[in-house]
């Protein structure tokens, strides 16, 4: 039987439903890992449900390292302008270009691949999944540049 602890845990980390998590974990036999686990696929799930939808507004962010020699500026669509104002989603654009100017990747298809740098155990694809299941709506990079002296 999942614990309030657990279910705090989980949440904290994935951003999933209490009623979600609190099922999952009972599907788990409260084992977390597996329960992280489970979420996780459903998040693809629900993710690949709404990959046709449209994503045409969204915001450009950037990130300039504080030596002012390297900086990265992307656009991450999304399908409402309520989303593209959410704080998470302006937080999850920043650091994504952060991510860009850190490992420096040349195609989006290399950058969804990468370990995230601020969470290596995860990929930028998994973290776009993550996020497309917490908020609700489709989630794409349009582009990206980086720029270095």
């Amino acid at each position: 039987m999942a614990t309030l602890e657990q279910i705090k845990k989980i949440r904290e980390l994935l951003g999933s439903g209490i009623v979600e998590t609190k099922k999952a974990l009972d599907e788990a036999n409260g084992d977390e890992k597996t329960a992280i686990e489970l979420l996780r696929k459903r998040g693809e799930l629900k993710a690949a449900k709404k990959s046709d939808r449209e994503a045409s507004e969204g915001v450009v962010s950037s990130y300039i390292h504080p030596n002012n020699k390297l900086g990265a500026i992307i656009k991450l669509c999304c399908e409402s302008d309520f989303v593209a104002r959410n704080t998470e989603f302006v937080e999850l654009a920043k650091d994504i270009a952060m991510h860009i100017a850190a490992i420096g990747p040349k195609t989006i298809e290399e950058l969804l691949a990468q370990p995230f740098v601020k969470n290596p155990e995860q990929t930028v694809q998994e973290l776009l999944i993550e996020k497309i299941a917490k908020i609700g709506e489709n989630i794409q990079i349009g582009e990206f540049f980086r720029v270095e002296l």
